[in-house]
């Protein structure tokens, strides 16, 4: 099977050095590495202002093969020679999450989760997100076209187990025909969120069809985490297209507090707000911009935020990240997520390129570099709260607010009583 120049960069982004299909190493557990005294400082000065009962990272993944009875399961080619591409993929997200034995594929990706989350001194509390299948337009599932599935009811299991540490997000493909059913006892189940990534999941946020779900979710006090810009799991281009940040104007008409993940940092899509030329073809703009746009309508304040996970990346960060730092303005709707286990591939995060960008003090990129040898999650946060735009002697970082996020997941307030009718 060939594989094409694009299909091979997305490799290297996806971690070209990992180890491929070959056989997985058991990791070191964090607290069998002592940090350096930088190292620590780097942590201490990273919590400096925040208080950890505010801070919740809003993204990470949960993965699994099914073993152990957890209903999950991924793509059949994901372990098949016949498709190189995903089972390399597959190889390398399993190298990340610390996934040694295909045997205990499951348990291991969880507990090496759960010890990086207990690593931390101090530590805030991390969204696990169920993961829902592909959906046609009649509601039927489509196995085939489901990279990996997660099954609300595993997340609750694990946010059971430790509820210290956990929070949990579902997911619910809106088509469903018990959709509304399955919000209802998610939300009685302890949800805070719903995740959803249209392009791989079949979903179009601009569909009338999504109307009740949006009313259900505005009810229920629910936000809506969704992928948005260009997604590499998924070729097509119409596909793509349900990443365009302007389609989530429905959800927001309806009143629900919407999360777009990455802040739309990659790719580009039709600018759905301009007129059309002659030949019907509307410009294309970087979806990064057009989030923006919605950012700048009024109307949208405190209902869009953008999560800046994924923006340290290397094939992101040039003139997202210097613009997001010294824009104070979008702060407040940012909240972190670490899109785990994505800050555990190697090659996606490159501090040297930061540095060159001039992102990252040189002096700090050894102390932050152990971390990730140490705990990726440490890293990713650590790495966020020491990034800088230094202009007129200032310099600039994401504020204390984008690392205090509960606030997105308060609980709809309750109504306000009628006062009793005056006797007739």
């Amino acid at each position: 099977m060939t594989v094409s120049r694009r299909d091979f960069l997305r490799l290297l982004g996806g971690g070209a050095a990992a180890l491929g299909a070959g056989c997985i190493s058991r990791p070191t557990r964090p607290a069998e590495v002592e940090l350096s005294s930088d190292a620590r400082a780097l942590v201490r000065l990273a919590w400096a202002g925040l208080d950890p009962a505010q801070v919740v990272d809003v993204h990470a993944h949960i993965v699994g093969t099914g073993t152990g009875g957890t209903g999950c399961w991924v793509h059949e080619d994901s372990s098949s020679f016949t498709s190189p591409i995903r089972l390399f993929k597959t190889r390398v997200y399993k190298d990340a999450a610390g996934v040694w034995s295909d045997d205990e594929a499951d348990a291991l990706f969880v507990e090496r989760l759960a010890d990086l989350v207990l690593d931390q001194r101090p530590r805030g509390r991390t969204v696990l997100l169920a993961f829902d299948q592909h959906h046609d337009a009649q509601g039927r599932p489509v196995p085939e076209l489901t990279e990996f599935y997660t099954p609300n009811d595993y997340i609750i299991s694990l946010v059971k187990r430790w509820p210290q540490l956990f929070l949990f997000g579902c997911s619910v493909h809106p088509y469903r025909k018990d959709a509304l059913e399955e919000l209802t006892r998610c939300r009685a189940a302890g949800t805070v969120l719903v995740k959803w990534l249209p392009n791989a999941m079949g979903i179009d946020p601009a569909d009338a069809r999504c109307d009740a779900y949006y009313e259900a979710m505005a009810k229920l006090g629910l936000t809506l985490l969704t992928h948005t810009g260009e997604e590499q799991a998924v070729d097509a281009e119409e596909a793509q297209a349900l990443g365009n940040p302007l389609r989530l104007r429905r959800a927001l008409e309806h009143g629900v507090k919407v999360v777009a993940a990455h802040c739309a940092s990659l790719g580009d899509a039709e600018d759905l707000d301009a007129r059309p030329d002659a030949s019907g073809e509307r410009p294309r703009v970087a979806c990064y911009e057009l989030w923006k746009r919605l950012c700048a309508e009024p109307r949208w304040d405190g209902l869009l935020f953008g999560d800046v996970s994924a923006t340290t990346q290397f094939n992101r960060c040039e003139g997202i990240l210097p613009d997001l730092l010294v824009r104070h303005d979008l702060h407040r709707r940012l909240v972190n997520g670490s899109d785990y286990p994505l800050p555990a591939i190697d090659p996606l995060i490159r501090t040297g390129l930061l540095v060159d960008l001039e992102l990252l003090d040189e002096d700090e990129r050894p102390a932050i570099n152990e971390l990730f040898d140490q705990n990726p999650l440490i890293f990713d946060f650590v790495l966020k709260r020491r990034l800088r735009v230094v202009q007129g002697g200032r310099s600039h970082r994401l504020a204390d607010s984008v690392f205090h996020t509960a606030h997105l997941f308060a609980p709809p307030a309750p109504a306000t009583p009628r006062p009793p009718e005056a006797p007739r």
